[in-house]
């Protein structure tokens, strides 16, 4: 029938159409043959709807399947922009799945060579601490045998000191014999004691000059152990994040300052103590506010920190921020703050106690995770006629050092510049009073900034610590606390 004819030349084409777009893949196929078992379908309804209205209209056959033929382009015409489509996206597709695959392959690179860097950073630090313990090992056996033979020395010297008085007893005899002539006894007595007597000196010179020898060589030890706990501190220090020290405590923990607005306990001892060392050693054991008298000076009240067996004069506290330290001149000379809270102790109260004798400076850094670090210099502080100089000296520490070492540091304010470098001023431009030295990174008297404040300049006016070749950390808080040397020096 013509019904049945025109259903075949539409699938005809629609065949010729599905082989010229086999190249679209199989996806595009199923598609293709949905609308091929759909077209012939509708087609036939619609021949049996034109055939049904043949016997009722007058309309002509040739009218009925010119139409017919019309819709079968219209259909085919779809079908092949459909698949024009489809290919073009299959085209787009492939050509975003090779970048993908292209740049997960530089991710993987990438990844595999940061993974072969992390492990070499690991096997040179574990070659760094081995290293660091031998060599205390040695520096340990070095001590030991310096002490045997300055204990040697000693009695050298000893016997020395009485050979030297017979020997100046045979001089008097001798200058005695000048006008008597000696016997031959007396003669040969001399000149064995003579020669014994250089005996001995030419020994103990030996000795001597082992000891020297024996100092030097502990110096380099002790260079040799500064210098590796500074690289195991700085690759350490690599692999944190930023304004985070390591998770590992170092030092015994501190003993905490009391908290906000609690009332804070003034204790008076019988005698004129001239530290919190001493109270300490008079008995008093526990932390709190103290007052001391150092010596040629008029008394005062200090807060001691019991620390390691013994207690600390604290000089600095900061914890929240709800002191502001950008003080004047004159403020940082006679101190601020409260004892129990955040305080400055005094420059002037300060030089009264260091005066004394021998000093110890302890520096404690806690970042905004909590983890804490400290640093020991023995030190130096001048009087108001040097605007309180300051030297330092690293001891120890957990944390690279951050100061200049053996350099006179002037104390300054804004109010008070002693040492404007390039017309900059120190103060000023970071506020708070402190020992700087061309401006450094490093202000534990600087503006109290928490981490969301991200800001450059906030930050550069913010409480840091920051050693020369390392990384910025910014401090949730400080203390710094001084103690004798000699630690029965005020017993």
């Amino acid at each position: 029938t013509q019904n049945s004819h025109t259903a075949k030349t539409v699938s005809r084409k629609s065949l010729c159409i599905l082989n010229n777009q086999r190249v679209s893949g199989a996806e595009n196929m199923k598609i293709i043959l949905v609308f091929l078992f759909v077209a012939p379908l509708a087609l036939s309804a619609r021949a049996e709807k034109d055939h049904s209205s043949l016997d009722s209209a007058a309309s002509p056959e040739t009218k009925s399947r010119f139409a017919m033929l019309d819709d079968v382009r219209i259909l085919a015409n779809g079908l092949l922009q459909l698949g024009h489509g489809l290919k073009d996206f299959v085209h787009k597709t492939k050509g975003q799945m090779n970048d993908i695959f292209q740049k997960l392959y530089i991710f993987d690179r990438s990844f595999y060579e940061l993974s072969l860097q992390t492990s070499e950073i690991k096997e040179e630090e574990e070659q760094l601490r081995q290293t660091t313990a031998r060599l205390q090992i040695n520096n340990e056996e070095i001590k030991n045998l310096s002490q045997e033979m300055n204990s040697k020395i000693e009695d050298l010297i000893q016997n020395k000191i009485q050979l030297q008085e017979k020997v100046w007893g045979l001089e008097d005899k001798v200058t005695k014999l000048a006008i008597i002539q000696p016997s031959i006894q007396e003669t040969k007595e001399i000149s064995s004691l003579k020669a014994f007597v250089e005996q001995q000196d030419n020994h103990i010179k030996q000795l001597l000059k082992i000891v020297e020898d024996q100092h030097v060589q502990l110096d380099r030890q002790h260079n040799q152990i500064m210098e590796l706990e500074d690289k195991l501190n700085h690759i350490e220090l690599q692999e944190l994040a930023e304004n985070s020290f390591t998770e590992e405590q170092t030092e015994p923990e501190a003993i905490p300052f009391p908290v906000h607005n609690a009332t804070a306990v003034i204790y008076k001892s019988d005698g004129a103590a001239p530290d919190c060392t001493a109270l300490s050693n008079s008995g008093i054991q526990s932390s709190g506010v103290y007052t001391i008298k150092p010596n040629g000076s008029e008394a005062f009240n200090v807060y001691c920190e019991m620390k390691f067996g013994s207690s600390w004069t604290v000089i600095q506290n900061r914890v929240d921020g709800s002191l502001d330290f950008n003080q004047t001149w004159d403020a940082y000379a006679n101190g601020f703050g409260e004892l129990n809270e955040e305080f400055w102790l005094g420059l002037n109260k300060t030089y009264s106690i260091t005066k004394q004798g021998d000093y110890i400076l302890r520096i404690e850094l806690q970042d905004w995770k909590d983890n804490k670090r400290y640093i020991e210099y023995a030190f130096s502080l001048g009087g108001p006629e040097t605007d309180y100089t300051l030297q330092l000296s690293r001891i120890s520490g957990s944390i690279p050092n951050a100061l200049p070492e053996q350099t006179e540091l002037r104390f300054s304010t804004a109010d008070r510049d002693v040492d404007i470098i390039n017309d900059f001023n120190c103060p000023e431009n970071y506020l708070g009073g402190w020992w700087h030295s061309e401006c450094e990174e490093t202000n534990l008297n600087g503006k109290y900034v928490a981490p969301r404040s991200r800001g450059r300049l906030d930050r550069r006016k913010g409480l840091y610590w920051k050693p020369k070749k390392g990384r910025y950390y910014l401090l949730k808080s400080t203390k710094i606390m001084i103690h004798p040397t000699d630690l029965k020096s005020f017993a």
